[in-house]
């Protein structure tokens, strides 16, 4: 059986915004495919171990999940869709999807040596990004 190419990460993060909050709920409530998944560990270069604990999956039931094709759970579906918002404006901060991908997987200073992507692990992680993205943007202090 040859298995398709995991759609981008980008396409199904823009695809996303597209949506309302109320439908964004409705996602996430049923669970985002696991392909969000892997497409995330393929785009921002993530370990089996980090794309694990960024949903907090086991690899066992990330695997099972991919063999199986059953959609996440509503926490790891919740945290792929803060994920998706912050990769968003990163892009529009850095107004270049290549460039927001090597800053959201790069280790930052201001982060406390975290990665962007896994601040986005918790909902305060995902807002000292948006803090730093913003200070970027308008040339402010972290």
């Amino acid at each position: 059986m040859q298995t398709s190419a995991p759609p981008s990460f980008w396409c199904l993060a823009h695809g996303h915004a597209r949506m309302s909050e109320e439908q964004r709920i409705q996602s996430i409530m049923t669970g985002l495919s696991v392909s969000w998944a892997t497409a995330a560990k393929l785009t921002f270069g993530m370990s089996a171990t980090n794309i694990g604990r960024l949903l907090n999956l086991s690899l066992s039931t990330y695997e099972r999940r991919k063999k199986d094709e059953k959609p996440l759970d509503s926490v790891a579906s919740e945290r792929l869709d803060r994920l998706a918002s912050i990769a968003i404006l990163a892009e529009e901060v850095f107004e270049d999807k290549q460039e927001a991908t090597r800053w959201l997987a790069t280790p930052n200073d201001a982060l406390g040596g975290n990665s962007p992507v896994m601040q986005c692990e918790t909902e305060i992680g995902a807002k000292q990004v948006r803090r730093v993205l913003n200070a970027i943007e308008w040339g402010g202090v972290v």
